[in-house]
């Protein structure tokens, strides 16, 4: 959607931004976000300066959010060489909503295998399941992701966050393909200040599934979290967001 090459800001500059954070005494523990605009693995060169200068501290961390790399060898730096100051977030979604919009990206099967080998190196990983299609067989599909997640992870991710698809102006205004949009969106969609979301009853049965599913697994639920939800969804599900860790923070 739009332009989709990548505009770099100018490394040094944000490494001198770091250290001037850092060098604030007033600042409490944060977690900085290095994946919200674009995948934090985009440039593994960039971000290892990154993550090295998060090392020069033990007060702040990074996140790296990311949907995972084909070539194994671009996580090689953060493998060989594991930081304390590091959290390694991965984006996973069904293999069917893989392979209807994603495919250009990395498989599902190939970002948890990044995520065993971030956590045999000795990383915190979390895990965002985002967004989460009403498609047909829903549960079926989400069901395997799961099982997948539990089965070939060493240990349990260290939190959850969920979310359902997010019809943000621009998304909906690049976007080549609207076959998504129709599918995410298809029965009077409701507006909300992240854009366009599915009806509220649709959304609260699709993480009535997952909190289920996953509790069931013997998965906490004060570490599952829902990503950008509403005031009422939280309610709906007599939920506290107080109460939850979510990917990025803390």
């Amino acid at each position: 959607m739009g332009n989709k090459e990548p505009r770099y800001v100018n490394s040094e500059e944000v490494l001198a931004a770091l250290d001037y954070a850092f060098k604030d005494e007033t600042l409490e523990p944060s977690i900085f976000n290095s994946g919200e605009l674009a995948d934090s693995l985009m440039n593994p060169r960039i971000m290892e300066s990154i993550v090295n200068k998060f090392e020069e501290q033990n007060k702040h961390k990074l996140l790296l959010l990311t949907k995972g790399v084909n070539d194994l060898s671009k996580i090689g730096f953060l493998i060989k060489e594991p930081r304390k100051q590091t959290i390694l977030s991965l984006s996973l979604n069904a293999h069917k909503i893989w392979n209807l919009w994603e495919h250009l990206t990395p498989s599902p099967e190939k970002r948890v295998e990044i995520a065993k080998m971030a956590m045999e190196a000795g990383y915190e990983v979390r895990i965002r399941i985002d967004p989460i299609f009403p498609i047909a067989n829903l549960e079926s599909h989400y069901e395997d992701l799961v099982y997948r997640i539990f089965s070939e992870l060493p240990s349990y991710p260290d939190r959850i966050t969920l979310g359902t698809p997010r019809g943000l102006a621009k998304t909906l205004r690049f976007a080549k393909d609207k076959s998504w949009e129709r599918i995410a969106f298809s029965d009077k969609p409701e507006r909300s200040g992240w854009g366009k979301k599915a009806p509220t009853p649709l959304r609260k049965e699709i993480y009535v599934f997952f909190y289920d599913k996953l509790s069931n697994l013997g998965f906490a639920k004060s570490r599952i979290a829902m990503c950008k939800e509403t005031k009422l969804m939280w309610k709906e599900l007599d939920l506290n967001p107080r109460l939850c860790k979510c990917n990025c923070v803390w």
